[in-house]
């Protein structure tokens, strides 16, 4: 599979709760489901991807409270592809790490 520069320095710069998530979803071990990590998805890349599901969870900083209008239109044309997008604030995953694993494994009981 080839790798976009941009996207391997996404992964690379990865923030602490990405990275934290990341622990949590990778090698299967969230319901024994494969996440990709900084996917790219048509001209847009999810934070994390479960293909399996059509789920995207995404983490979003301050950035994305200014911009919000840039996220709805970019999580409806991924619900138009198909995909459910699901949202965590940093701070949602610093307060409740075990909360936000558990909406997510709701969201993949859901697609299934």
């Amino acid at each position: 599979m080839h790798t976009s520069p941009h996207v391997r320095n996404l992964r690379r710069q990865s923030t602490r709760p990405e990275q934290l998530l990341w622990s949590a979803l990778r090698n299967r071990r969230l319901e024994g489901l494969k996440f990709r990590r900084q996917h790219a998805i048509g001209p847009y890349i999810a934070d994390f991807a479960c293909i399996e599901r059509r789920l995207i969870v995404e983490l979003d900083g301050a950035s994305h409270d200014i911009d919000y209008m840039r996220d709805r239109r970019r999580d409806a044309w991924l619900g138009s592809q198909g995909y459910r997008v699901i949202r965590f604030s940093n701070d949602d995953l610093r307060s409740s790490f075990e909360g936000v694993v558990e909406a997510i494994r709701q969201a993949l009981a859901q697609a299934s």
